[in-house]
């Protein structure tokens, strides 16, 4: 059997641009998200541009600006994407990706009804002792995809992590071709939080018990709650993203996952993305538990967890309690992803909470600008509806609008604005009848 599995290996073993061979004209063609993307095959597909006529990518949070996202890849390949990165932003503004709106959770309806798949590129590690390989970091719904295609390229990768779980393999049976192509993994460095960040992640912290599960995003905001969690006891982690913040409250024996009433002793995740060294940390850790977005996303599974403390941001937030934390002013910048999955399953869970945070206000190019505001300008999408929301955080407080009247929604939410724009929020919310 141990032969077995390393002659089929060395049967299906190619280079990079003969198994792109596989692909025809009208396929489509999964590549994965983030920090599982097989980019050294992707780079071998485009080289075949002239081949080839009416190829969909199929794709997310792509980090990197592949050629498929620009003008001169029209009507060779068009893509189409479940959550907005750099190339996915790139792709929209030329007209070459088309975007879906879905919660997570339901991930499996976007592969079967938009995507539709029938080739799948992955990248996983070597194989071990048993002829499996890993998908690494991301494995969140690449067993889900590969059911559902007919042809199954795989970029064999010593960099890449090997992750525990459920549905984290592949045989190499299930394999049509292997392609060695050692590649960097896409990493993200840990971003500093300035005084106003560490201000208002202090509010969050103060409202988290010993014995809590978390769900933590990616960026500034979460390494400030996890540095500020440094002195509680027996935290958990299910959360749809393991990052380095977590990593780190594990290292320090903060995270024990003792307390957690759903899978104790494990930190839940559908996928990593962060530092190599969060690769490192992750590679055969019997501490963590990797599984689907339909499971580790899924509302009813995220309430088992008692105290589960939910964290989440926005781009902006009106008076009436409405997110927008994925597309402003007809720019997508993201997607709605797992947000309302947590914001919802971390209410339903017993002592559970959710936090929707962001910071007063906004300076760029074109100067000061309250993130709060009376209404969205046009082209705005609403990521998290107004009866969906709990807690809401900026550096100036953190309030509960959950049992609130619409009034006093709004004279709470007013009181999180930066004082400049208090008064003029107050007469606009007068204006809408508001208050």
């Amino acid at each position: 059997m141990d032969m077995d599995w390393k002659k089929l290996y060395q049967q299906k073993r190619q280079t990079p641009a003969d198994a792109v061979k596989l692909v025809n004209s009208g396929d489509r063609i999964f590549i994965g998200t983030a920090s599982g993307i097989a980019f050294q095959l992707c780079s071998a597909l485009y080289e075949r541009k002239d081949e080839l006529e009416d190829v969909v990518i199929c794709h997310g949070l792509t980090p990197r600006i592949l050629p498929f996202f620009e003008k001169e890849a029209a009507g060779h390949f068009s893509t189409t994407s479940y959550f907005a990165g750099p190339g996915e932003r790139t792709g929209i503004r030329n007209g070459q990706t088309r975007f879906t709106s879905l919660h997570l959770s339901q991930i499996e309806g976007w592969c079967r009804d938009v995507a539709k798949p029938n080739v799948a590129f992955f990248e996983v590690t070597p194989p071990d002792e048993e002829g499996y390989m890993s998908y690494g970091a991301f494995p969140a719904f690449s067993e889900i995809v590969r059911t559902m295609v007919d042809t199954v390229i795989v970029q064999v990768n010593k960099n890449v992590p090997y992750t525990l779980g459920c549905d984290t393999r592949i045989h190499i049976s299930q394999v049509t071709a292997v392609a060695e192509a050692d590649d960097d993994l896409f990493a993200i460095p840990n971003l500093p939080f300035d005084d106003t960040i560490k201000t208002l992640s202090q509010f969050i912290v103060d409202e988290i018990p010993d014995g809590a599960t978390l769900q933590l995003g990616l960026g500034s905001l979460s390494n400030a709650v996890g540095f500020g969690l440094k002195d509680r006891n027996d935290l958990g982690i299910h959360s749809e993203m393991m990052t380095d913040s977590m990593m780190e409250l594990m290292k320090a024996g903060v995270v024990t996952n003792k307390k957690k009433t759903l899978l104790p002793g494990k930190s839940v995740a559908a996928f990593a993305i962060g530092t190599p060294a969060l690769y490192e940390f992750i590679d055969h850790n019997e501490d963590m538990y990797f599984a689907p977005y339909s499971y580790v996303n899924d509302p009813v599974v995220i309430a088992q967890n008692d105290h589960m403390i939910s964290v989440n941001t926005a781009m902006s937030i009106d008076l009436y309690g409405q997110v927008c934390a994925d597309c402003l002013a007809g720019n997508q910048q993201s997607a709605t992803g797992g947000q309302i999955d947590y914001v919802r399953g971390a209410q339903m869970s017993k002592g559970g909470k959710s936090f929707i945070a962001l910071t007063s206000t906004l300076t760029n190019k074109k100067g000061t600008s309250s993130r709060i505001v009376s209404s969205f300008p046009a082209g705005t999408a609403v990521t998290t509806p107004r009866a969906d929301v709990q807690y809401v955080v900026t550096e100036y407080g953190c309030v509960n609008l959950k049992s609130l009247t619409m009034d006093d929604r709004a004279r709470a939410i007013i009181s999180l604005a930066h004082p400049d724009y208090r008064d003029e929020l107050t007469e606009q919310a007068k204006q809408l009848h508001i208050i």
